[in-house]
């Protein structure tokens, strides 16, 4: 089932990140993750200034629940891999149409096309600065992401 609100709730006390690692690193990470499994579409928003529920969304469409399966698997791997990171919550898994990552200072959102079409996030956070990654780029090419 997808999530049923495209807003993650605000931050709570109880809500914390498991390590220090810069939020750009984990983002990097995570554009990686997803360009290693071919996600397309892939956009990077910087929500900081017009949100206090992050400060970085991904947003990425996959062409199957299957990709988008292994797109999300990537991303979880990665991330505790390479910054012991893990999600302080995820939902929409049991489709995989609309997966909802949330590691509190970013917010991934893993669609299927039809899903992504409809509920134009990109839309809701039109203030916030953008910035699209090709599948000829790594997150490093990402300037949004840059130290």
């Amino acid at each position: 089932m997808a999530p049923t609100d495209p807003m993650v709730p605000a931050r709570t006390e109880e809500k914390k990140r498991l390590t220090a690692a810069p939020t750009k690193q984990i983002a990097r990470l995570a554009v990686d993750a997803i360009l290693d499994k071919k996600g397309k579409d892939i956009l990077v928003l910087d929500v900081a200034g017009v949100s206090g529920v992050a400060d970085v969304f991904i947003l990425v469409t996959g062409d199957s629940d299957l990709q988008n399966r292994a797109i999300v698997e990537s991303v979880r791997r990665k991330l505790k891999e390479e910054a012991g990171e893990r999600p302080w919550h995820v939902e929409g898994t049991d489709h995989h149409q609309w997966v909802l990552m949330d590691y509190v200072d970013m917010v991934i959102h893993v669609f299927l096309p039809q899903k992504r079409e409809f509920y134009e996030l990109e839309r809701l956070w039109g203030d916030a600065p953008r910035e699209e990654v090709h599948d000829h780029q790594q997150a490093s090419d990402v300037a949004l992401l840059a130290d």
